[in-house]
């Protein structure tokens, strides 16, 4: 008996499988995404040293004062911006987009396009 995948596991393999090929470096970080339905996370990564530079998210202070609820588009693209914003504090320019397994569409469009806006390249 085939046993079925759900939408989930289906989401690990095309992350697995996207990891392959994309890498964050010092120069170039990855910009990684991680949404679940109540909230969305951002994080910053140097894959070279196994450590995260910037993390932020829909529930740290900042963005909940802003924000009433965490799992929509609005707070996907201010998530964007939080991120942006530290990533610049601290130097980084350019980054990798990771968009974990996600279709490119919807939360993980607008956290790109918040991140681009804040002024990230990628």
């Amino acid at each position: 008996m085939i046993k079925k995948l759900s939408k989930n596991e289906k989401r690990k393999k095309r992350h697995l499988r996207m990891r392959n090929k994309i890498v964050g470096t010092p120069e170039m970080p990855r910009l990684n995404v991680f949404r679940s339905s109540k909230n969305i996370y951002a994080q910053i990564i140097d894959d070279a040293e196994g450590v995260t530079l910037v993390a932020a998210s829909s529930l740290e202070k900042d963005a909940s004062e802003k924000i009433a609820n965490g799992g929509n588009k609005d707070a996907a693209r201010e998530v964007g911006k939080m991120v942006a914003k530290k990533a610049l504090e601290k130097g980084i320019e350019n980054v990798v987009f990771d968009r974990g397994g996600y279709i490119y569409h919807g939360r993980v469009k607008e956290l790109a396009e918040g991140a681009r806006e804040a002024g990230l390249k990628f």
